[in-house]
Formats: C-alpha cells, sequence, structure tokens
C-alpha cells in the first residue's frame, strides 16, 4: 500500500524567551547547544531546499504532487523564519551565528554555481532524509524535551512533525523528474554521503565553538549527559543508524519508515501555540 500525507500550512509563532536560549533544554546545556547549533542551518537550508524543488515544479504532473510541492514550500518557509528568530536569540546571546550562516550560505551559493539542478535535488533529498529521521527520534523518545521551556520545546515539536509530514516530497519530486534507475540511484547515494560529510564537519566547529564560548568545555558532567542523551539512552544519534543505512536501498522510500502515528497531536499542538501569549520585550 502506498502511504500519501499532505504538508498542512501552520502559520505558527512561539514567541520564544531570549533570555532562556542556553538553557532551555531539560539536558543540560550540552544538548541545549547541540540543538542550537543545529538551528544554525535551518534559515539558509531550508531557503536552498526550496529552490532545488521549485526549479522541478514545471516538471511535476501529478496533481497530488503539486499540492504537495506548494505545502511543503510554505512549511520550509515558515521553518526558515522561525529559526531566523530563533538564531537572533544566539546572536544576541554573544555567539556568532551571522558568521556561521555565512559560512553555509557560501557553501549553499557554490553549490548551486557549480552542480547540477539535478544534483542539488538530491543533496535536499538527502538532507530531508537525515532531518526526517531526527525528527522521528524526537517525537518518539519524548524524554528528550522533558523538562524544557515549553515554547522551545514547542517549536522543535512542530519543526519535526512537519519535517515527518512532508518527508516524502522532494523524493517524490525526484523520482519523477530524475527517474529510478541506475543514474539516479548513484546520484542519490553520492550526494547522501557527500551532504553528510559536509554537515558533519560544520555542525561539530559550530557546536564546539558555542561551547567554549558558554565556557562548558571543561563541564564533564554536562558532556556526559549530553552523551547519555546523543549515543546512550535515549540515544538521539544511536537511534537513527538503522533508518540512515536504509536510504542506501535500492527501493527505498521516505514512508518505508511509517511513522504516521505522530501526526495525530499536530492538530492539539497547532492550537496550543496558537494560544501562546507573546512574552513581553
Amino acid at each position: 500500500m502506498t502511504i500519501h500525507v499532505s504538508p498542512v500550512r501552520r502559520n505558527l509563532n512561539f514567541h520564544l524567551p531570549k533570555e532562556r536560549i542556553s538553557r532551555w533544554n531539560g539536558g543540560g546545556p550540552h544538548f541545549t547547544q547541540f540543538l542550537n547549533a543545529l538551528s544554525v542551518f535551518f534559515p539558509e537550508g531550508e531557503r536552498f531546499f526550496i529552490q532545488s524543488v521549485r526549479n522541478y515544479r514545471d516538471q511535476v504532473t501529478d496533481k497530488k504532487l503539486q499540492e504537495d510541492v506548494r505545502g511543503f514550500i510554505a512549511q520550509e518557509a515558515f521553518h526558515g523564519r522561525e529559526h531566523e528568530e530563533y538564531n537572533e536569540a544566539l546572536q544576541e546571546a554573544g555567539f556568532p551565528v551571522d558568521r556561521y550562516e555565512g559560512i553555509v550560505t557560501n557553501l549553499l551559493e557554490t553549490v548551486k554555481k557549480y552542480t547540477r539542478k539535478d544534483a542539488q535535488l538530491g543533496v535536499t533529498v538527502a538532507l530531508e532524509h537525515l532531518t526526517a529521521i531526527l525528527a522521528n527520534t524526537l517525537l518518539k523518545h519524548p524524554e528528550l524535551l522533558e523538562n524544557s521551556d515549553e515554547n522551545f520545546s514547542l517549536i522543535w515539536q512542530w519543526h519535526a512533525l512537519e519535517e515527518t509530514e512532508h518527508k516524502a516530497v522532494a523524493f517524490d519530486v525526484y523520482k519523477q523528474v530524475v527517474g529510478s534507475g541506475v543514474y539516479s540511484y548513484l546520484l542519490r547515494t553520492t550526494t547522501f554521503v557527500l551532504a553528510n560529510v559536509i554537515f558533519v564537519s560544520l555542525l561539530t566547529p559550530f557546536y564546539l565553538d558555542i561551547i567554549r564560548r558558554d565556557k562548558q568545555l571543561t563541564n564533564m558532567k554536562g558532556w556526559g549527559k549530553a552523551f547519555q542523551y546523543l549515543w546512550g539512552r535515549p540515544g538521539a544519534i544511536r537511534k537513527v543508524i538503522p533508518d540512515w543505512l536504509d536510504y542506501f536501498k535500492p527501493g527505498f522510500h521516505p514512508w518505508d519508515h511509517d511513522n504516521r502515528e505522530y501526526l495525530k497531536s499536530a492538530e492539539a499542538l497547532e492550537s496550543f501555540v496558537l494560544n501562546l501569549t507573546p512574552i513581553e520585550a
């Protein structure tokens, strides 16, 4: 049975308390800053994803997929906007997010300038899979957000739900316009490996620099707790390894990982966020 889930447009604002930016997660400063470091990539990354799909929008002939593309673009645009506010809080707290984002922007501009459009779409499909499996871990293990600031917890839950909701859209566009033959498989898997290597090679120094500026490099207890969250229990990174490897299956599709049950909470979360009280400046 083919699974089809349509992305829903949710124009939400999370009114993040900027003073909590470095200590919002119950897992401690090191896990907080790991998630903060991930946020650095989203505004520019989402814009790249949108453009790589737009490059082929005129070639999408399936009516359902056309509507899914519109929903995908809307969701990614809202994600970028909310993470811009998130990253502004990091910048104001003394972390050089503008410099980090400049590095990401230059990299993505280089990719757009020197690679084919099908390769750019391949990068998007690759990183959409990565974000989808990380989102699944966050949804499957709510303890990763336990004892956390409500507003920050909500933005990550919302982002995870929508990454799940639209996780197959770019892939389905890729399959329609690039195909499903040998070239398509080789391009898809090669861009996946390269995108992951480059992403980790940027995330690691950004994260360590944030930790250093937060004066937490020598906090061994904090490192231990972050290791537990990421690699022990619940193991946010450890748990994604099998799903990560599934991407190399020739017949892989994102909905092979059927986690639609988490989407049942989307409507309640949207209603709750819409009633959030803005934080006074």
